[in-house]
């Protein structure tokens, strides 16, 4: 007896690491045939069919009104601009400019740095209830203050919120959604923000003809802070986080309001499976950088780091100005900014789950280089004035829609997919800083340069004797030199 148990025991030690493997991969499909045939006995009917959308999507669309007020923020102080600095006293002040339209973001490098804590420690309902307090805060600070440096500190504390929202966002839906509309439900955040911007450059428009209209603005941010913490209440906890914290009986209770009683087990069969190997919960900060989930972590926060660097922001943030200076009316200008954005989102929510996220992701960033180089042709001097227009605009528009076919929607979707659930909130924070951090430098640097941009521009316009125009001083020509 004692031979034989010897013997087994050397033939396993000699069975390769991928037969054992296989072996319990076989042993763990039979069991789960075992278990569907006992719950098919005990009256438990097992679903193989997809569960409906429509009992997880009332929670998804209230979990993308963090993503609308990400997107309002953005570009709430577009229009206004102009109107703040007149009020508050910084007219013509580009630095100052510059600081009023990125604070925010330095206040959501900071919210995204805590924001993977905050959603593991109180869970990713009460973590949007902490999302949209600062944004309340915030608002209201900006809408009553009467100095540069109240709508400086405003900002930053709505910057607080916005850099919450989108890890948390991006984590619930992911957590709540069906896998066979999960690509579909990932594009209702960019949608959301696509609206958000569309919404404040509305809003926006009656700037000039009303006095104050810019303290409106910031006021009617409020009302979807306030109905995104009031209907968190009655919205599911993830199922995800209850079970990694224990609470199996509630993780059950919450995939049945979700997705039906008849996919409950099988839901849970798939965590299990998914959290097989997670040992502990306490995530340090050095593993995501040294250990061995970097590689994945790196290319997350690569792709957020050239979403950002792209430039999209100075588009959203100084489209107005660009199409000023063609001759172009900033509303409209606005309006086509908002719908080539909605145009692109839509698309994307099309294609999610039919082209999967790699071919959107390589055509998105390839059209976007295709983009900018027709807007680098239409500052070439050997374009005429009206077609270099055409290009610039058309250059311009092409760039919002393609970022938005992939670049926009896809690295937020496609992160919490491949992390594993022991390290996704963390990693995700992680990965965030590189949404808000070089968007933050990337704005103020835009805003410098366009500064410096528009002063060499007037000096070789009206310096350098190509045309002739009075002196302000001496009532003097220019005239050519010989």
């Amino acid at each position: 007896m004692w031979g034989r148990q010897r013997e087994a025991s050397m033939m396993y030690k000699r069975t390769s690491s991928r037969d054992r493997s296989s072996t319990f991969d076989v042993e763990e499909t039979t069991g789960n045939a075992v278990i569907d045939r006992a719950l098919v006995q005990n009256g438990t009917e097992v679903e193989n069919t997809n569960p409906s959308w429509k009992l997880s999507f009332p929670h998804v669309l209230v979990a993308t009104l963090s993503s609308f007020l990400f997107g309002y923020h953005l570009g709430v102080v577009n229009e206004p601009l102009e109107s703040i600095s007149l009020d508050l006293g910084f007219n013509g002040n580009t630095l100052a400019e510059g600081l009023v339209v990125s604070m925010c973001l330095g206040g959501a490098f900071i919210g995204s740095t805590l924001s993977g804590w905050i959603a593991d420690g109180v869970g990713r309902r009460r973590a949007f209830q902490l999302c949209a307090l600062p944004m309340i805060i915030g608002a209201s600070i900006s809408a009553t203050t009467r100095n540069l440096i109240g709508m400086l500190l405003g900002r930053f504390v709505v910057g607080t919120g916005m850099g919450l929202g989108p890890t948390v966002a991006a984590l619930y839906v992911t957590e709540v959604s069906p896998p066979f509309v999960r690509g579909t439900y990932g594009a209702f955040i960019q949608i959301a923000t696509c609206l958000g911007l569309m919404g404040s450059l509305l809003i926006g428009i009656p700037v000039k003809e009303i006095a104050g209209w810019w303290r409106i603005c910031f006021w009617v941010s409020i009302v979807p802070a306030a109905i995104l913490c009031l209907a968190m209440v009655f919205c599911a906890e993830s199922p995800h986080w209850l079970y990694k914290k224990g609470r199996t009986a509630e993780a059950e209770a919450e995939f049945e309001k979700l997705l039906g009683g008849s996919h409950v087990k099988s839901s849970l069969a798939e965590l299990s499976k998914l959290d097989r190997g997670d040992d502990g919960d306490i995530v340090k900060f050095e593993e995501l950088l040294y250990g061995r989930h970097f590689r994945v972590v790196f290319i997350g926060s690569t792709l957020f780091a050239l979403q950002q660097l792209s430039g999209i922001n100075a588009i959203f943030y100084f489209s107005s100005s660009v199409f000023k200076s063609a001759g172009l009316s900033s509303g409209l200008a606005n309006v086509f900014v908002g719908i080539a954005n909605l145009l692109g989102s839509v698309v994307a929510m099309v294609l999610m789950d039919k082209l999967g996220r790699k071919a959107l992701l390589q055509w998105s960033f390839f059209s976007m280089a295709v983009s900018m180089a027709i807007q680098v042709a239409a500052s070439s001097s050997y374009i005429p004035g009206s077609a270099s227009l055409y290009l610039s605009v058309g250059g311009m528009l092409m760039f919002v829609l393609t970022f938005a076919l992939g670049a926009g929607p896809v690295p937020s979707l496609l992160l919490p997919e491949i992390f594993p659930s022991r390290i996704r909130a963390k990693a995700m924070a992680v990965c965030d800083k590189f949404l808000c951090g070089p968007a933050v430098f990337a704005t103020v640097g835009a805003t410098r340069a366009t500064a410096l941009v528009f002063y060499i521009w007037n000096l070789l316009l009206n310096g350098s004797g190509f045309c002739k125009k009075k002196c302000c001083g001496n009532q003097r020509k220019i005239t050519p030199r010989n």
